[in-house]
């Protein structure tokens, strides 16, 4: 009996902190946001999103390491995981922060078991969602105190992060701060990319469409020929048999007519000869006596 391959320590140890990392990063995600979009609330609400801010990077930070340690390749997964890297290495850069959520978010799709369409489909609409929340909320915190800016409220900020994303770009909102520009321009080459993402998409899907219909019509294409192939080749057995039932028929008839004649004409039938003297055959006709 073949043995089941035993997924490695790496991977048991993924998938068993896979929930609870997903719950961290939203509760990240939340303690980044509550202070840029309520800066009037209270200081204890600061402090409290501020500490679990830190306490999910101290377990981004603790699982990070974990899964080095458990990986037998370092040097690769270092190389694969870059991102999980820079989250934990640049934690006071705001524009990065949201970066867990992202590597979090990407671990659990490569988890799923979905088909390649729908995991790119679920891997753009949530980069669309988490694009369009982090450039709203980054834009907000580095504009809302710029002397001349006209981003003031989370309102603006998404308005802004939506006509950016897609490239519209009314003019009614726009970054002041050298900060804010580089964001702009980050989120313009991603609302591009993902354009070109969505297309691609739609193309493969109506792509690998016709190759199916293709493919199902060649396969009756071929079954048409193999059957009418099929029934040529019957068509002459049965040819074949009847002439062979014809010939077989005429020669017995032939047979039986010729039994079934008498003798020629001019021929003598035979008559038994009587010796002198002896007494008549039964059944023999005597001739009459001259």
């Amino acid at each position: 009996m073949l043995r089941m391959k035993q997924p490695s320590r790496q991977t048991r140890w993924e998938r068993r902190t896979q929930t609870p990392l997903l719950v961290l990063a939203l509760g990240f995600a939340v303690a980044y946001a509550v202070p840029i979009a309520l800066p009037d609330a209270s200081p204890a609400v600061h402090s409290a999103c501020k500490h679990a801010e830190w306490v999910v990077w101290a377990a981004f930070a603790a699982d990070y390491l974990v899964r080095l340690g458990l990986s037998t390749t370092r040097k690769a997964f270092v190389r694969t995981h870059w991102m999980d890297l820079a989250a934990v290495l640049l934690p006071m850069i705001q524009p990065l922060r949201l970066l867990r959520v992202v590597s979090t978010l990407l671990l659990v799709g490569r988890r799923a078991r979905m088909a390649p369409q729908i995991r790119l489909t679920t891997y753009v609409a949530g980069a669309v969602v988490g694009l369009l929340m982090f450039g709203s909320l980054a834009v907000l915190s580095v504009e809302r105190e710029a002397p001349g800016g006209n981003i003031k409220n989370l309102g603006d900020a998404l308005w802004w992060s939506v006509t950016t994303m897609t490239t519209v770009g009314y003019g009614d909102h726009s970054p002041t701060t050298g900060l804010g520009r580089l964001l702009a321009v980050g989120l313009m080459l991603s609302g591009i990319a993902l354009l070109g993402v969505v297309t691609a998409n739609i193309a493969a899907w109506f792509i690998s469409r016709f190759e199916r219909d293709d493919l199902v019509e060649r396969a009756q294409t071929a079954a048409i020929a193999e059957l009418t192939v099929e029934v040529r080749a019957l068509r002459a057995e049965v040819a074949r048999l009847g002439a062979a039932g014809a010939g077989s028929g005429t020669a017995g008839g032939a047979g039986a007519g010729a039994r079934a004649a008498g003798p020629a004409p001019g021929a003598e039938a035979d008559v038994p000869v009587q010796a002198p003297g002896a007494a008549p055959a039964a059944g023999a006709v005597s001739a009459p006596t001259p």
